[in-house]
């Protein structure tokens, strides 16, 4: 069995059948990935972090930066907080997706306010749905260490799209 940041992973990391999508909305396929009925999504495997907690228009994420995250300048890269930031506002949209229904982020901002280093620690990606649209929904997200200090704001518009299987 697959682990992530000490947490189980009955069905590891992967991808889950359209067929099996298209049953369920936003929130119970999401949840389903918490509890471990479907894959955790590969990103998480390859940048170390995972889906945390949903609810109808929230979505937190959480990883730990490391030395696998640095770029030129021995920082973390700005891609691992804008990631962090795209997956949990691009979920809180899916929170509120229905049956047969999915997102996809169409434009993405962030606001790097303080550097990220392997010493900061864990973070967390708390993201809510500003507008949810039926063909438009927007969010917004902030990136926080443990104690609530931010290193990352931003927001983003996803797509709200009927599934083909």
């Amino acid at each position: 069995m697959e682990t992530l940041d000490g947490i189980d992973l009955p069905k590891g990391f992967g991808t889950t059948d359209p067929a099996e999508i298209v049953q369920l909305n936003g929130l119970q396929y999401l949840q389903g990935i918490i509890d471990g009925n479907f894959p955790a999504p590969t990103i998480g495997r390859a940048l170390q972090f995972r889906l945390l907690e949903v609810s109808e228009g929230v979505c937190v994420f959480t990883g730990v930066p490391s030395e696998d995250h640095l770029n030129p300048l021995g920082v973390v890269h700005g891609g691992y907080a804008a990631t962090l930031l795209d997956s949990a506002m691009a979920c809180a949209v899916q929170t509120l997706c229905p049956v047969g229904f999915a997102s996809t982020s169409i434009d993405l901002k962030v606001n790097f306010v303080r550097p990220i280093t392997p010493q900061t620690g864990r973070l967390f990606a708390r993201a809510k749905v500003v507008h949810p649209g039926r063909q438009v929904a927007t969010a917004e997200g902030r990136l926080e260490d443990e104690n609530g200090k931010l290193f990352a704001h931003g927001s983003q518009a996803c797509s709200v799209f009927k599934l083909s299987v």
